[in-house]
């Protein structure tokens, strides 16, 4: 009985999923942007996923429990979490990675077990679809109306809708757009085509208008990796093309919409992280302590403040050592190669949904090569793992 209540669960978390940035006001780090959330509703909303995280972990422990074969490799990376949480700086900060480090791993587990139970596929992809084009709408929107006017000023003008930086709305769609051009492909469910068309509609104007140049260009990656998978003839030429196309279209805009002022910040911050990594190079400074470290290694004429490294693995590498990069570098091989065995041995249409996928996992990554996106790290990587092997195993299964 419990699992009836899985489709609309799964359904609501995919659709609230550009929401969860807002979560950074209930925290005391200053926000880096705007949140259209007033701190009641984002408590509320809060709320609610904590009702939904007990339902899940009733749901997930009731017999009989199925396998999962990635659980090794995320727990593995958990693991490595919780020893830098106790040898760290701050294990405040590093419970409430923890906690939010847990319900990403509940909900890959949920989804890895229960894809094919009634109901749950077409409620996911129609929420999640739905979800993406409300998300890009309102990005153009707001940059064309110019409202609200203190986030478009802070943005200089860039889409970032219901998110708090362009990167998060630009991470969002690396993942969003690969799926949907895949799903109009494939699907022979009406509804769902139209709503994959649709987002695509909005979601390419969207990310264009974020004019995040580390999106840009994992993005452009993603897609020359799915039509690289995809065509038989000049597949590679193709694949350079597209990403030489990108590097060009960054090159001419690299100042536009963006304070030159920006352009540099970065080195001093990398310099930064890579300070704290020489110093505490086994287990790091603590999960979510980069802020409160960064101004003991900072440069004398680097950035005032930094809530991480601007780059995933330098950040993983601060905050968890040498024993968190090896950590996470395990569990996405497990996820390699169990997607890699799964992909072997299912059709076509299949293949092409989790290729799509599996697109937008690595352009998420080259784009953490440059910036951190929590919004990708916490919110859809670990689901859309999952989504990619199932995807790899049964499709929407129609």
């Amino acid at each position: 009985m419990l699992r009836r209540g899985l489709p609309a669960t799964l359904a609501f978390t995919f659709f609230i999923v550009p929401l969860f940035p807002s979560f950074i006001t209930l925290t005391a780090v200053t926000v880096p942007g705007i949140s259209l959330l007033p701190h009641s509703l984002a408590l509320g909303l809060l709320g609610l996923v904590a009702v939904i995280a007990v339902y899940a972990l009733a749901v997930a422990l009731v017999p009989p429990r199925a396998p999962v074969p990635t659980l090794l490799g995320l727990m593995v990376w958990l693991g490595a979490s919780v020893l830098s949480l106790l040898l760290g700086f701050d294990p405040l900060a590093g419970a409430l990675f923890l906690a939010i480090f847990c319900l990403s791993v509940l909900w890959h587990v949920l989804l890895m077990r229960f894809y094919r139970e009634p109901g749950v596929v077409p409620a996911i992809y129609r929420a999640y679809l739905a979800s993406g084009l409300i998300a890009a709408l309102a990005a153009i929107l707001m940059v064309l109306t110019k409202t609200p006017a203190a986030e478009y000023t802070v943005g200089h003008g860039r889409a970032i809708g219901t998110f708090i930086l362009p990167g998060e709305l630009a991470g969002y769609l690396i993942i969003y757009l690969p799926l949907a051009f895949a799903i109009a492909r494939v699907t022979t469910r009406r509804d769902l085509r139209l709503l994959a068309i649709a987002g695509l509609a909005a979601g390419i104007p969207a990310f264009l208008m974020t004019f995040s140049r580390a999106g840009w260009m994992g993005l452009a990656v993603a897609v020359a990796f799915f039509v690289f998978t995809q065509m038989r003839r000049w597949r590679g030429r193709s694949a350079l093309g597209i990403i030489a196309a990108a590097i060009v279209a960054v090159l001419f805009v690299f100042n536009y919409h963006h304070n030159p002022s920006e352009n540099y910040t970065r080195l001093s911050i990398w310099q930064a992280g890579v300070l704290m990594f020489e110093r505490f190079p086994l287990t790091g400074v603590g999960p979510f302590v980069f802020e409160k470290i960064y101004p003991f290694v900072r440069l004398p004429d680097g950035e005032p403040t930094a809530f991480h490294a601007h780059s995933f693995l330098l950040t993983v590498a601060a905050e968890l050592g040498i024993v968190g990069i090896a950590a996470v570098l395990f569990a996405w091989w497990r996820f390699i190669v169990i997607f890699r065995a799964r992909l072997a041995t299912t059709n076509r249409a299949n293949a092409t949904l989790a290729l799509a996928v599996a697109a937008g996992l690595l352009g998420t990554w080259v784009q953490g090569l440059i910036d951190t996106v929590s919004v990708v790290i916490f919110g859809l990587w670990l689901p859309f793992m999952a989504i990619a092997l199932c995807c790899a195993q049964d499709g929407l299964v129609e």
